[in-house]
């Protein structure tokens, strides 16, 4: 992987400079024929779910003359809008490269691809499948690739995600679920000046909710509730008859989910302001991923691989969901956060470790080459 780096840095160079934000469908459309073309050269046969609103989806399939099959996750997209690429290309500061999905993730996404590189360089083929899934939306909750994604879990030994390694090198063994939801809240509109008294202020029933929402932050073990958007009024003289707001909502397991859904419900049902209704609109529909024995066994195995290599990589829990979420929920024993090390994903202070991506790209490879090997 060595003699490979200085190709692998101009390939990411490529891909980060490319404005891929999840809306804006040519950019994540280019980063996925890229990746095909890449897959193509190495012999697989590809799908392709193609998508209206966002970038179309890629699966590629490679197969093999042995056992094991191994389900590859990257997702193509980032958070960044238009022209953050032309104002933020790739650079590099030191050990650090920094670029608009430097980490978040388009390193992980190449080192899933120079991983069967080399693999099949070396003449790998004792394997029955190993597929490459390119979801084009995970950004905005992965709204079309997670019915794919969990319909593929059952059909695989083993998901490899292809996120960032954590700052310190750690993968990812256990994720929360989450979703977001919205409070709104309908009043009555009247003149503040001549007759407010008429009037039913949605945004004053709002607020009412909004501490109240913030207050079940405790009540249910490890579950947060943050609402992040507040919308409302539509003139300075006039009492508001409209009012929004939304709340980023995570959890650790089911139960969780069950428990915090009940409580919002209960809080949402009740109003302060006579003459005000109030409904709830969203879902927590990013499944939990916790702890569990398939994801301990990958685990063991990728640190046991990496003790070989001279390294050592923890395990980390992660209040973020990824993709691995779906392909858990599916059934499938999964590892994550095996990209690269990287960190401060969604800013323009993204970065990624030089000195990480050769060995956490043979980590990769040495981790698929044992799961597919001959017993």
């Amino acid at each position: 992987m060595e003699t490979h780096l200085d190709a692998y840095l101009a390939d990411l160079a490529e891909l980060v400079n490319v404005d891929c934000g999840t809306s804006y469908k040519p950019g994540v459309d280019e980063v996925g024929s890229w990746c095909a073309r890449f897959a193509v050269h190495m012999g697989a046969t590809l799908e392709w779910i193609p998508q209206r609103d966002y970038g179309d989806i890629l699966l590629a399939r490679w197969r093999g003359t042995g056992r094991g099959r191994i389900l590859l996750s990257a997702h193509l997209d980032t958070v960044y809008p238009i022209g953050t690429a032309a104002k933020r290309p790739l650079r590099r500061e030191g050990n650090r490269l920094l670029g608009p999905g430097v980490a978040d993730m388009k390193a992980g996404l190449l080192s899933g691809l120079y991983a069967l590189q080399a693999l099949f360089a070396l003449g790998m083929a004792h394997f029955e499948e190993i597929a490459y899934f390119f979801s084009s939306e995970e950004e905005v909750g992965s709204p079309v690739s997670r019915t794919w994604l969990q319909e593929l879990a059952p059909h695989y030994d083993a998901g490899l995600v292809l996120e960032a390694g954590r700052p310190d090198g750690s993968v990812v063994v256990a994720r929360k679920g989450g979703g977001f939801l919205r409070v709104c809240v309908e009043g009555r509109e009247a003149h503040t000046g001549v007759e407010p008294e008429k009037g039913a202020s949605a945004i004053l029933e709002l607020a009412h909710h909004i501490i109240a929402l913030e207050a079940l932050n405790g009540r249910v073990p490890g579950t947060t509730i943050k609402v992040t958007q507040v919308q409302g009024g539509t003139a300075r003289n006039v009492v508001p008859g409209t009012a929004e707001a939304g709340a980023d909502v995570r959890v650790v397991d089911e139960a969780g989910r069950t428990a915090i859904e009940a409580l919002i419900r209960e809080t949402v049902a009740h109003t302060y302001i006579e003459g005000t209704q109030v409904r709830l609109e969203g879902e927590i529909d990013r499944p939990p991923w916790p702890p569990n024995e398939g994801t301990e066994r990958l685990y063991t195995l990728a640190r046991q691989i990496a003790h070989e290599l001279g390294f050592d990589i923890g395990a980390a829990t992660s209040g973020g969901s990824s993709d691995g979420n779906f392909l858990v929920a599916g059934g499938l024993a999964v590892l994550d956060g095996l990209g690269p090390v990287g960190g401060l994903d969604h800013s323009p202070n993204e970065y990624l470790d030089v000195d990480s991506i050769v060995p956490r790209t043979v980590l990769l490879a040495e981790l698929i080459r044992r799961l597919t090997a001959p017993a």
